[in-house]
């Protein structure tokens, strides 16, 4: 993937999370279109400026060049995916996505990258919604930060908070839905489709 020539400083990989169990959807959402794009592919369009995307799922069709790879155990957290895909990540700065987010766009990805690459003590930016919850799948940080706050433990069922609480991270206030998660198929307008 090639970065934007108009940006040249914002030099990144992306990770995004896609290979969680869906209990509560009741089957991959990932899969679920809206608006007739596959949540996967909606997500994969808001990094189309990564040098690089792996994400962290089983492999499937995709309009995108990306890098598979499945954390282990399989569907053992977030967490755990996210540090499955540590070794592949080459650029200093790395966007953290969950699958499930439609309405994240590359906008919002520019806005983490730039709260993210300030100069100071910050070693990363996450997204924050309207009610102030932070979205810890939906985040820009340093990568060596990341490995560091990775390194010595392993991280099966950990949560991104726990992984993420070594890393001072700068809020980044989401503009419209762009925070919004899919968590039961409700979430989705009527009409949504899933496919297997």
């Amino acid at each position: 993937m090639a970065r934007r020539s108009d940006d040249p400083g914002q030099v990144f990989d992306a990770v995004v999370v896609a290979g969680g169990a869906a209990t509560r959807f009741g089957a991959d959402k990932t899969r679920a279109a809206l608006e007739g794009v596959p949540l996967l592919d909606r997500v994969l369009a808001a990094v189309t400026d990564a040098d690089s995307t792996i994400v962290v799922a089983d492999p499937r069709p995709v309009p995108s060049e990306v890098l598979w790879v499945r954390e282990d155990p399989a569907g053992s957290g977030p967490a755990n995916a996210v540090v499955a895909a540590l070794d592949h990540i080459r650029a200093p700065l790395v966007v953290l996505l969950a699958a499930d987010l439609p309405y994240v766009t590359t906008g919002t990805v520019g806005r983490l990258l730039a709260a993210a690459d300030a100069a100071g003590l910050v070693e990363g930016a996450v997204l924050r919604d309207p009610t102030g919850r932070l979205q810890y799948l939906c985040v820009a940080a340093r990568t060596d930060a990341l490995r560091a706050a990775a390194a010595g433990r392993g991280w099966a069922d950990a949560s991104m908070r726990q992984l993420l609480s070594p890393l001072t991270l700068v809020p980044v206030d989401a503009h419209g839905r762009e925070a919004f998660d899919v968590d039961e198929p409700g979430d989705l307008h009527p009409g949504t489709t899933v496919t297997t």
